[in-house]
């Protein structure tokens, strides 16, 4: 299983791959061959994004804990609509800005938010195990 690190750098790629989607889409890019168009580029980022995704859902997968399945599942419905679009021949703002609004999306971005919350210490504490975590299933925590 990844550790609380790693899974806070996924989740922050998530996070700020989010971000950059939402600049991208502001741009008003028309549909375009990426290797053809100056940058910025959204292809990298979206295979990041995927790539992070696919690394929480494996570091979830074996959970016993509802929620981190609720996550899995969102990863799950996000990622098909990021492959989807990654396999695009061509990008542009509409597209991407589609992307942004897909519940699937947002739901992921609201899950991590969440759960980053609650695995991140308070200012001047460590991560201690929680109550559901004896047997290193359940809420990820930092021993």
């Amino acid at each position: 299983m990844s550790d609380l690190k790693n899974l806070e750098q996924d989740i922050d790629t998530i996070e700020s791959g989010y971000e950059f989607l939402l600049a991208y889409a502001a741009q008003g890019r028309p549909p375009h061959v990426e290797a053809e168009h100056p940058t910025p580029h959204v292809g990298p980022t979206l295979k990041d994004m995927l790539a992070a995704m696919n690394n929480v859902t494996s570091a979830l997968a074996g959970s016993d804990h509802e929620y981190e399945q609720v996550i899995v599942e969102d990863i799950r419905k996000a990622s098909a609509a990021l492959k989807f679009v990654i396999d695009q021949p061509k990008m542009s703002s509409e597209l991407i800005d589609n992307l942004n609004a897909s519940i699937h999306l947002r739901a992921v971005l609201t899950d991590c938010f969440l759960y980053s919350e609650v695995f991140r210490p308070s200012a001047g504490e460590t991560a201690e195990p929680t109550d559901g975590d004896t047997k290193g299933k359940g809420m990820w925590t930092e021993a």
